[in-house]
């Protein structure tokens, strides 16, 4: 599925006369560089949750093979993202 900006840009380049941007390597180096402090970048944060909750998550984690933060990261990013599918799982 894609954004309503990448079809944009599919659409301007299907569709337009784009044209080439000078010191192309230079620009994309720059391009890069914004992407990745962007989204590399991480923050810190202090949440309260029930107990009971953490430990399951510990235990889950533990399951996947994996720190109990990376998992709590990968729900919640796929939580805000749309891509948390819910099999109908009861815990």
């Amino acid at each position: 599925m894609y954004t309503k900006e990448e079809l944009e840009i599919v659409d301007y380049i299907e569709n337009e006369n784009p044209k080439s941007v000078p010191d192309v390597k230079s620009k994309m180096q720059q391009i890069k560089s914004a992407v990745t402090n962007k989204y590399t970048k991480r923050k810190a944060i202090n949440v309260k949750v029930l107990e009971s909750d953490l430990e399951k998550l510990k235990a889950r984690a533990l399951e996947e093979g994996m720190p109990y933060q990376t998992l709590l990261n990968s729900v919640l990013h796929k939580y805000i993202t749309g891509q948390l599918i819910d099999k109908g799982r009861i815990a």
